[in-house]
């Protein structure tokens, strides 16, 4: 039987084409004409001026965090229920972690909340460098409200939209978000690159900034000259190939985990106790993975249980993500909260989401999901 994962990369002919020309081309080391012509395009398809191709999400966030100011002395607000990555940028620039909790519907950050923990911190004369909201699952945070409390403060933002690429909030597309935002082109990302990032803004000192620090600070003179301490963060012509051709697919992409969302939607429908993660609206969301959350007193079995019998069959799930102030490397780290996190973290399990899952997979996962249900019913 051929295992089901979560969300496996999604690449056909067309990323063979992009790949090959540029193999052909010649510009087979780090930079090039594809790392260029895929900074221009997806800064034009979410409506910024400036894109910087990286390694990964993790150093778009370290260098967006840099540029914005955070280092040794200051502290930068994020959101608890995220990947560790988040928590890591802000640790590898000197800064300190400031964990706030979700909101119960989305997972996002708590805009209450947050507005609270900078008050804390700016009546204390502790510097706050930046907010770092998180894009959970796919779903864009409150950005008007997280915004408005930005702005009392004088915080900028910088948006963790490594999983929400192709989303949008308020009419706006995710990358346009903040004073910069971060996407992640990881494998099981919306689109990939393999490995890959991109920071994305209409600050071009901020852009600047960061395309020097990338390639190893390097000053503009024919010999090796460097003032200060960079990194080798930035992406492979050959990757940035790759991204162009999945950009060519990202709609069709889009349309496909919607459509997942909505199988997965009418396969839970009407189960006492069981509701899909972050609300009733999907229009704006991009869908990358569908989670479920179980109350199991109401639904009569855990997300837990549910997880396992699929795992059994060789489908792959996920619980959310373990929250920050929860993970032992940051046990120490100040924190404000609600339960909210934890509580979706006991509760949320993600099912294959993928747009490379064909029919007969879906339907599989599907009738896995009924059998297990039928036991309860």
């Amino acid at each position: 039987m051929t295992r089901i994962y979560l969300s496996a990369p999604d690449v056909g002919e067309v990323e063979q084409r992009y790949v090959l020309a540029a193999m052909r081309s010649g510009w087979i080391a780090p930079l090039g004409p594809d790392v260029d012509a895929f900074e221009a395009e997806l800064a034009a398809r979410v409506g910024v001026a400036h894109g910087v191709a990286l390694s990964s999400g993790t150093a778009a966030l370290h260098l967006g965090l840099l540029g914005l100011g955070a280092g040794p002395g200051t502290v930068v607000v994020t959101a608890t229920l995220t990947f560790v990555a988040t928590a890591n940028a802000i640790v590898y620039t000197g800064a300190e972690p400031y964990f706030v909790d979700s909101d119960p519907t989305t997972g996002n950050l708590h805009p209450g909340l947050l507005r609270q923990a900078l008050a804390r911190l700016t009546g204390a004369g502790e510097r706050v460098a930046a907010i770092v909201p998180v894009d959970l699952l796919g779903k864009a945070a409150d950005y008007a409200a997280i915004d408005r409390v930005a702005a009392e403060y004088g915080v900028p933002v910088l948006a963790d939209a490594a999983e929400s690429l192709g989303a949008h909030f308020s009419g706006r597309a995710v990358g346009s978000l903040g004073a910069a935002s971060i996407v992640s082109f990881n494998g099981n990302k919306m689109m990939t690159t393999s490995g890959g990032g991109m920071l994305l803004t209409d600050d071009a000192a901020l852009a600047a900034r960061s395309r020097s620090l990338s390639t190893q600070a390097r000053l503009p003179v024919t010999h090796y000259e460097h003032a200060e301490v960079g990194y080798n963060y930035r992406m492979s012509n050959l990757l940035a190939a790759l991204g162009r051709g999945q950009l060519t697919r990202l709609d069709g992409m889009l349309a496909r985990r919607r459509r997942i969302r909505e199988t997965y939607r009418r396969l839970f429908a009407g189960l006492p106790g069981v509701r899909i993660f972050g609300g009733e609206n999907d229009a704006d969301d991009n869908c990358w993975l569908t989670a479920v959350l179980v109350h199991p007193d109401t639904a009569g079995w855990s997300a837990e249980e549910l997880g396992a019998s699929l795992r059994a069959l060789d489908i792959e799930t996920r619980p959310l993500w373990k929250p920050m102030h929860l993970q032992p490397v940051y046990a120490g780290a100040r924190r404000l909260l609600n339960g909210n996190a934890q509580r979706l973290f006991e509760t949320g399990l993600a099912l294959p989401s993928g747009s490379a899952l064909r029919a007969a997979e879906v339907e599989r996962v599907a009738a896995a999901v009924h059998d297990f249900v039928t036991v309860y019913s």
